[in-house]
C-alpha cells in the first residue's frame, strides 16, 4: 500500500490537489498497482512505483515531496501499456487502470488549480484479460469461482474473451483435478474457504482471489444472474443447486467489480457433470504431457504434435477435447464420423481448410466490442468471419455430411442482413481505433460524405489560397501551414518580413508570431476557411463515431447466433484438422463401445514417433497391447531393461485411449477401446521439496490416490512402484499394489517393474499376464529392440545401461563383479550383503588398464573379405561354405 494512504485524512491537506486525488483513488484499490493517467503516460507513485520499476526493469525517479520525503515515481507510455500490463500480470500483480474522464481544457474552466477528473475504469487481473496482445490466441483464459453452500460445493468458470460460461457440482476432493483440467488463470473463493483452497490452487499455478461472503450469497446471486441475462427466473436455464448459483453469482459479481459495471458478453451457463468426461488427475496430466511438457512448455506435448487446426477457435476446442475426453459413446461416434468424412472427402476438406485459414477470431472480437474495448478492426473481423462462414456453408451445400458437420453448417447461414450492413459500411482495411476515423466506406452515409467533401476540398482550397498569396506578394517561398497551436497560418522567411508588414501587404496579412528564422501571419480569409475546415473534420469524426456505435449495436444484437457460428467454425476446423493428421500419419479409426475391451494392434506413441522423424533417426517400433477384461481385472506385468521402451509403451496406450475418446483417429493399425472412465498414471520420479516430500513420498501419494479412486472402468499405468526405498520394502509395496489393483480395483492396467519376483503372480492371479521388452546381447553389448511380447525378463541389464551412459569403465567392471557375486550368492543359498562385503576385495580407484589392442582379422574374416558373391556359381558357393566351416573349426 502506498505511503500516506492509511492515514490520508491527516495528510491530504499537505499535498498538491493532484496527489490528493491520487491518494484517494489508491485508497480504494489498495491491493492493485494504480496506473494513474497523466497525459500520454500511466504514472505510479510511492510503493507502487518501487514495485513496478523492479518488476518492469524501468527507471525509478521522483516527483515532489510528501511528509518531507521524496515521492518515488515511474511511468509507462499509454501507447505501449499493454506489454507492461502483461509483464505485471504474469508476475502476480493486479493493476487498476485510472483514466482521465474529461478534457484538461474543461478542468481549467473550474479554475487554474482544478484537477482533471479521473476514475478507475478497469481492474486488470489474470482472469479478466480480453486484449489479443495479453492472451494466447490458441488457449482459453478461464476465470473460475469455487463455492461451498452447506454440504454442497460447485465450480463455475468463464472465459470473458470468448463468452464461454460453465458450471458443475463438484466435491471438494475433486477440485484439484478439475483445476488441472481447466487450467484457469484465476480462482475466486470465499474468504472463509481461502486457507484450505490456496495450496491446491497455487500448486496448479492458479492465482487465488478472495471475496467477501456477500459475493457468494446464493439469494443475491440468483438476482444477479437474472439481471445479467434479463430473465425473470433461472428455470429457463435448467436446474441449478444453491452451490452452483452461488458460484455463478460470485463470478458475475467479480466481473462487475473488475469491469466497473461494464459486464462482458457471456453465454448462458452450461451445466456439466463429472460422469460426462474421463476423470484425469493432475499427476496423470503432467506425466502424460497432454498440453504441456514436463519442462512446462507446449513443445513436446501431445497437443503440440497433433494440433493442425488453422483457426484460434479450433485450437482452443482441440485443447478442450484433449483435457476432457468424452465418456458418451454417441458423442464419440459423432465426432469420429465427422473426422472420417473429412478424411475420405479430401477435396471438400481441403476447400474447407483453405476457407478456414482466412477466418478471424469471432468470439474474441465480440467480447471486445461488448466491453467497449473494441475498434473498427473488430467489426471488420466479424464482417470477414461472416464472409468465410458463408463460403464454408456453400462448400458444405449438397454434400452428404455426417450429423455433427451438418449441424455446424446450418449455424453458418442466416447473417445476410448483418453481413451486407458491414460490407457496405466498412473500408477494406480499417484503422485500429475508432477515434482515428477513416473506417466508414464512402457512399454509406450521405451526411458523412458531405462533411468529408468539405474537409477534403478545404485542403485543396488551402493550396489555392497559397498560390494566390504567392502571386500577391511575389514571395515564392511563402507557405500556408498548420499546427495544433496556431491552426492555419502564412509563413515566410525573416528576409521578407518587412515587406509583409508594410503597406499595402500589411492591410491583408496580420502578424502572429516571429521565430528565429520565420515570420508567421494570418488573414481574415484564412481564419474563416480554417473554421469551416475544422468544423467539417470534427463533424466527420463525430459522425463516424456514431456510426461505429450503431454497427457495434447491430453486431451485439446477433451475439448469441454469432457465438454459435464461431463454435460451428471451430468444430469444422477441428474435424478437418484431425482428418488431415490421420491421413498424413496413417492413423486408424478406433472402435469405441461400452465393453471392457482394450485391444490395440501396432500401436505407436505419437510424440516419440514425431521426435524420431524430426531427428531423422530410426523408425518407431509399433507394439500390440491387449487388456481386454470380462468380469475381473486385466493387467500386464511388464519387465525389461531401462531404456528399452517400457515407459513409452505404457504412455502410448494411455494416449491412444484418450485420443479415441476425444473423438480422434489413433496411431495404430487397429484399436478397440471399451469406454475408459478414469485415466491414472504413475510414471517418472520427482520430489516436492517445497512441501517436504521426497521422491518416494510423492510416488506413494500418487499411488494411494490411484488405489483409492480407480474403478473397474479405469485404465491405470504404473511404472516402477516402490523403487524409491529399500529393495524388500519396495518389492512388498509393489506386490501389494498389484494385488489391490487385481482384487479391489479390478481395472485394466499396465504395471512395469524391475522386481522380477512379481512375475510369479501371473500364474496365481487370473487376468494378470507377463510381458517383456525384448533385447539382444552381442559381444557384451545390449541392443534394445523395443519389441513387447508375452513372457518375463530375467535380467534388467542395468550394468550395460550404465556403460552406455558413460560411467567410467573401472566402475562398470566393478559393478559386473559385484553383480556376479550377488547372483551367485542367491543361487547358492543367499549370502548376506555383509558376508559379500567381507569376501570381495575393495574397489581400487587406480586407473583401469587400457583395453587390449584389437586382434588382427581371423582366417574366416580374411576369406570373407576376398569373396565376391555376385561372381559365384551355386557349386562354388557350396564349396566355399565348406571351406569357411573348416576354417572356423580350426
Amino acid at each position: 500500500m502506498s505511503r500516506g494512504v492509511t492515514n490520508r485524512g491527516s495528510v491530504l491537506s499537505n499535498v498538491t490537489p493532484m496527489m490528493a486525488q491520487y491518494l484517494e483513488i489508491k485508497a480504494a484499490h489498495p491491493d492493485a498497482l494504480l496506473f494513474y493517467r497523466m497525459g500520454d503516460f500511466y504514472e505510479m507513485f510511492f510503493d507502487d512505483a518501487v514495485a513496478a520499476a523492479e518488476a518492469l526493469d524501468i527507471a525509478l525517479t521522483k516527483r515532489g515531496k510528501h511528509q518531507g520525503a521524496d515521492i518515488p515515481m515511474c511511468g509507462v507510455p499509454v501507447h505501449s501499456a499493454e506489454g507492461y500490463l502483461l509483464t505485471l500480470i504474469r508476475k502476480g500483480f493486479r493493476v487498476a487502470v485510472c483514466e482521465q474522464m474529461e478534457d484538461p481544457a474543461e478542468a481549467k474552466k473550474r479554475g487554474s488549480k482544478a484537477v482533471v477528473r479521473r476514475e478507475v475504469v478497469r481492474l486488470v487481473t489474470p482472469g479478466t484479460l480480453t486484449e489479443d496482445s495479453l492472451l494466447e490466441a490458441r488457449r482459453h483464459n478461464f476465470l473460475a469461482a469455487w463455492s461451498v453452500v452447506r454440504d454442497q460445493a460447485a465450480l463455475a468458470w468463464a472465459d470473458i474473451s470468448t463468452g464461454a460460461f460453465h458450471v458443475m457440482p463438484l466435491a471438494a476432493v475433486r477440485l484439484g483435478p478439475e483445476l488441472a483440467r481447466l487450467a484457469p488463470s484465476e480462482l475466486i473463493v470465499s474468504e472463509a474457504q481461502e486457507p484450505e483452497i490456496r495450496e491446491t490452487a497455487t500448486d496448479m499455478g492458479v492465482q487465488v482471489t478472495p471475496l467477501g461472503r456477500a459475493s457468494f450469497d446464493s439469494t443475491a446471486a440468483e438476482k444477479r444472474i437474472c439481471e445479467l441475462f434479463r430473465v425473470g427466473a433461472l428455470d429457463a436455464f435448467g436446474s441449478f443447486t444453491r452451490a452452483e448459483v452461488s458460484a455463478i453469482g460470485a463470478l458475475i459479481d467479480y466481473l462487475d467489480i473488475t469491469q466497473k459495471g461494464k459486464l462482458p458478453l457471456l453465454q448462458v451457463p452450461q451445466r456439466e457433470t463429472q460422469d460426462r468426461v474421463v476423470q484425469i488427475d493432475a499427476a496423470t496430466r503432467r506425466n502424460l504431457e497432454l498440453t504441456r511438457s514436463l519442462s512446462g512448455g507446449r513443445t513436446g506435448s501431445l497437443l503440440s504434435v497433433i494440433d493442425r487446426t488453422v483457426t484460434p477457435g479450433g485450437a482452443r476446442l482441440l485443447e478442450q477435447r484433449i483435457a476432457s475426453p468424452s465418456r458418451d459413446p454417441d458423442t464419440i461416434h459423432a465426432r469420429l464420423d465427422a473426422v472420417q468424412f473429412c478424411a475420405e472427402q479430401s477435396l471438400i476438406s481441403d476447400d474447407l481448410r483453405a476457407a478456414l485459414r482466412k477466418t478471424p477470431d469471432l468470439d474474441r472480437a465480440l467480447s471486445r466490442l461488448s466491453l467497449d474495448r473494441g475498434g473498427p478492426r473488430d467489426l471488420a473481423a466479424v464482417r470477414n468471419g461472416l464472409a468465410q462462414a458463408e463460403a464454408i456453408s456453400q462448400i458444405c451445400a449438397g454434400a452428404d455430411l455426417p450429423p455433427l458437420l451438418a449441424q455446424a453448417a446450418e449455424q453458418l447461414s442466416g447473417f445476410e442482413d448483418l453481413s451486407a450492413l458491414l460490407d457496405s459500411a466498412l473500408v477494406a482495411d480499417p484503422p485500429l481505433l475508432a477515434r482515428d476515423g477513416g473506417f466508414i466506406a464512402a457512399g454509406h452515409d450521405p451526411e458523412l460524405d458531405e462533411a468529408r467533401q468539405l474537409r477534403d476540398e478545404g485542403r485543396s482550397v488551402i493550396a489555392g489560397l497559397q498560390r494566390k498569396y504567392v502571386e500577391l506578394t511575389g514571395i515564392q517561398s511563402l507557405k500556408v501551414k498548420h499546427n495544433n497551436v496556431l491552426g492555419y497560418f502564412v509563413e515566410t522567411t525573416a528576409t521578407h518580413a518587412d515587406r509583409m508588414m508594410s503597406p499595402p501587404l500589411s492591410e491583408t496579412f496580420i502578424h502572429r508570431q516571429t521565430t528565429a528564422n520565420q515570420v508567421r501571419f494570418t488573414t481574415v480569409e484564412l481564419s474563416e476557411l480554417e473554421t469551416r475546415i475544422l468544423n467539417a473534420g470534427n463533424r466527420a469524426l463525430e459522425i463516424e463515431k456514431r456510426l461505429y456505435q450503431g454497427l457495434s449495436d447491430a453486431v451485439l444484437a446477433e451475439a448469441a447466433r454469432l457465438h454459435q457460428a464461431a463454435r460451428a467454425l471451430a468444430e469444422i476446423d477441428l474435424a478437418t484438422a484431425l482428418a488431415d493428421l490421420a491421413v498424413a500419419e496413417n492413423w486408424c479409426r478406433p472402435r469405441v463401445d461400452d465393453s471392457r475391451a482394450f485391444a490395440i494392434e501396432a500401436g505407436r506413441h505419437p510424440v516419440v514417433e514425431h521426435a524420431l522423424r524430426q531427428q531423422g533417426g530410426e523408425p518407431f517400433i509399433a507394439n500390440d497391447c491387449d487388456l481386454t477384461a470380462t468380469d475381473g481385472a486385466a493387467i500386464w506385468l511388464l519387465t525389461g531393461p531401462n531404456m528399452a521402451g517400457k515407459s513409452t509403451f505404457l504412455r502410448q496406450n494411455a494416449l491412444i485411449a484418450l485420443l479415441a475418446q476425444m473423438g480422434s483417429f489413433v496411431p495404430a493399425d487397429r484399436a478397440h477401446i471399451g469406454l475408459v472412465s478414469q485415466l491414472f498414471s504413475r510414471v517418472g520420479a520427482s520430489d516436492d521439496l517445497a512441501r517436504g516430500r521426497s521422491t518416494f513420498m510423492v510416488e506413494m501419494v500418487e499411488t494411494a490416490a490411484i488405489l483409492n479412486q480407480a474403478d473397474d472402468r479405469a485404465l491405470v499405468i504404473l511404472d516402477e512402484i516402490g523403487r524409491g526405498t529399500a529393495t524388500w520394502d519396495g518389492l512388498s509395496i509393489a506386490w501389494a499394489t498389484l494385488e489391490h489393483l487385481h482384487a479391489a480395483n479390478r481395472c485394466r492396467a499396465l504395471f512395469a517393474t524391475h522386481y522380477h519376483e512379481l512375475t510369479a503372480l501371473a500364474g496365481k492371479l487370473e487376468g494378470v499376464e507377463n510381458a517383456t521388452v525384448a533385447v539382444k546381447e552381442w559381444e557384451g553389448e545390449v541392443i534394445f529392440l523395443h519389441e513387447v511380447h508375452k513372457g518375463a525378463a530375467d535380467r534388467s541389464y542395468g550394468v550395460q545401461v550404465a556403460q552406455l551412459a558413460g560411467l567410467p569403465q573401472s566402475v562398470v567392471e566393478r559393478a559386473r563383479v559385484v553383480l556376479e557375486a550377488l547372483e551367485k550368492g542367491e543361487r547358492e543359498g543367499g549370502a548376506s550383503s555383509k558376508t559379500l562385503i567381507d569376501d570381495l576385495p575393495l574397489f581400487s580407484a587406480a586407473p583401469a588398464a587400457p583395453p587390449p589392442a584389437p586382434a588382427g582379422p581371423s582366417a574366416v574374416e580374411r576369406m570373407l573379405a576376398e569373396i565376391h558373391p555376385d561372381e559365384l556359381t551355386p557349386k562354388q558357393a557350396l564349396d566355399l561354405l565348406y571351406k569357411l566351416k573348416e576354417a572356423a573349426s580350426s
